[in-house]
């Protein structure tokens, strides 16, 4: 036997074990090597399934010899090779290759298959070999050749360097499979979680949310750093997300850090990383959140909480896109596309010398504004449909409605707690409603006073003495003199609610004639947001 065959056969397998090949073709390219090393005519590589051998891979008989099963019972030769292994003293299977006479008269599994002349396999070398994966015999490897005298000089330590190496290739092929099938299963539950994560929509058609609709569009695609501010409770993080989904990243990771929420002095290490050894508790080497939202985005909430000292670390990762893990002074390259948000005033603490000025004009390349819940007039209604919807699968009621006062109620709420105050808002009034009514119900209704909110204008409150026919008046007097509003409940159910919007329709009148129907100077003057005073307006139907 020729031992260069044996090495260059031998590079051929060590070669593939390093690529990313699938199970059948690394096989095939396996069974081609045996026969360059041995000369023989047909090596088929057989799994034991059960009772029966499966051909894995078939070189040299006809293709139909990979769809057939071999019960071993029916096969003696097959037999006498699964026969030929025991148990040494240390409890490990002891491979052994069994080699049949040339003029063996048990029948030839092959027969019909081999690639002959006439299709018959008559006086010929025939060899097997159990092959052993973790102490259990896997299969076996058989070499049929048609010279009778073939295997008489083959080098038993060459068969046996050829067995242990198929071995291996058969374990690298079945630990590349198994993870590859965790990896596909891994890939389908995270996009199941990204989808279902995700899928949450930026609810509105204010003027507000389609400008910040336009705004994600617009520095998406780009790579440039965005600053979401905005109210606590407004929906930056939903900002985030969108912004992620529609980049050329999506596909990749967003990693979420909550700033505020880091101690400080884990932020560091959580950030950037550490190495065994960096501190105490230290007993393993750690990944930050930039290597992990390494080719994705890194998403930090609440920026103004980072102490000062991390501030300088994070304007080097951005500049320079390296970082060095806690306790190492080895660079590490990352490229991280990084969205910040925040609902503090940045240029403040700049100016407070909290937050530094290199660090603020890097992050706010692309700032965002994301409007307060009482900025989106008729949105906060959109969102309550939504949230209702979810709200009702999680309680268990059929079908969630709001009546029109408690829509009246919403639109007239200030929301200092935004987007995140109305769905709290909302689950709490359900489970009052459904305490209310059976949950068979086809229908329930959230009346306004589910709701447990004020629905006064912020700007004035009516008096506990208010009585009829009383003049009321409020703290702008002191500003712009006496305003006598009468207040005649003779004409409805004297309900408090009543009085207060016949209240607040008299005084808004009266402010708007003096201010020449300015709305903009009626807001300035008794105090309150243009907005609200808007909305407050068009519900009471003031023109």
């Amino acid at each position: 036997m020729d031992n260069t065959r044996f090495i260059e056969s031998m590079d051929t397998i060590i070669y593939d074990l390093s690529r990313e090949l699938p199970k059948y073709q690394r096989y095939n390219r396996l069974l081609q090597a045996w026969r360059d090393t041995f000369a023989c005519d047909a090596c088929v590589l057989l799994k034991l399934e059960g009772d029966n051998l499966v051909p894995k891979s078939a070189n040299g008989l006809q293709v139909e010899a990979m769809g057939r099963h071999f019960p071993v019972a029916e096969h003696p030769r097959f037999e006498q090779i699964l026969a030929h292994y025991d148990y040494d003293n240390e409890n490990e299977i002891q491979k052994k290759v069994h080699r049949f006479d040339a003029v063996c008269e048990l029948p030839d599994p092959y027969d019909g298959l081999i690639q002959t002349p006439d299709g018959q396999l008559n006086v010929h070398d025939c060899m097997g070999a159990v092959l052993v994966i973790d102490n259990k015999p896997w299969g076996i490897v058989t070499m049929d050749a048609l010279n009778p005298q073939r295997f008489d000089s083959l080098d038993p330590q060459i068969l046996n360097s050829m067995i242990g190496l198929t071995e291996v290739v058969i374990k690298t092929a079945n630990l590349i499979f198994a993870l590859d099938q965790k990896v596909q299963r891994q890939e389908q539950v995270t996009a199941s979680l990204i989808k279902e994560k995700f899928s949450e929509e930026m609810i509105g058609s204010s003027s507000a949310m389609n400008m910040l609709n336009l705004e994600i569009d617009l520095v998406a695609d780009s790579d440039l750093a965005a600053l979401i501010y905005g109210e606590s409770g407004s929906g930056k993080e939903l900002v985030a997300r969108k912004i992620h989904m529609a980049s050329k990243r999506a596909k990749e990771a967003l990693i979420t850090v909550n700033c505020a929420a880091l101690p400080e002095t884990m932020v560091e290490s959580e950030l950037f990383g550490h190495v065994v050894g960096a501190f105490t508790g230290a007993t393993k080497n750690r990944l930050g959140k930039f290597e992990l939202a390494d080719g994705g985005t890194l998403f930090l909430d609440e920026i103004g909480e980072l102490p000062l000292s991390i501030q300088a670390k994070l304007l080097r990762v951005i500049q320079f896109g390296e970082l060095q893990r806690l306790g190492s002074d080895k660079p590490h390259k990352v490229d991280v596309r990084l969205i910040t948000a925040t609902n503090r005033d940045l240029a403040k603490e700049v100016a407070e010398g909290r937050f530094r000025d290199d660090l603020y004009h890097r992050l706010t390349v692309y700032p965002l504004k994301v409007p307060s819940l009482r900025e989106r007039g008729n949105d906060i209604l959109l969102l309550a449909g939504n949230f209702l919807a979810k709200i009702q699968r999680k309680v268990g009621i059929n079908n969630l409605t709001l009546s029109k006062d408690a829509e009246r109620v919403l639109l007239a709420y200030e929301w200092p707690g935004n987007v995140r105050e109305l769905e709290h808002l909302l689950s709490r009034a359900s489970l009052r409603a459904a305490a209310r009514n059976r949950k068979d119900d086809r229908v329930v209704v959230l009346e306004g006073n589910d709701l447990d909110i004020q629905t006064t204008s912020d700007a004035t409150t009516l008096s506990p003495s208010l009585s009829v026919n009383r003049a009321v008046t409020t703290d702008v007097d002191n500003r712009r003199g006496q305003h006598d509003i009468v207040i005649n409940t003779q004409d409805h159910d004297n309900s408090l609610k009543q009085i207060t919007d016949d209240f607040q329709t008299q005084f808004i009148n009266k402010m708007l004639a003096e201010n020449n129907g300015n709305s903009a100077a009626t807001a300035r003057a008794i105090g309150v947001d243009r907005s609200n005073l808007h909305r407050l307006m068009k519900r009471l139907e003031i023109q």
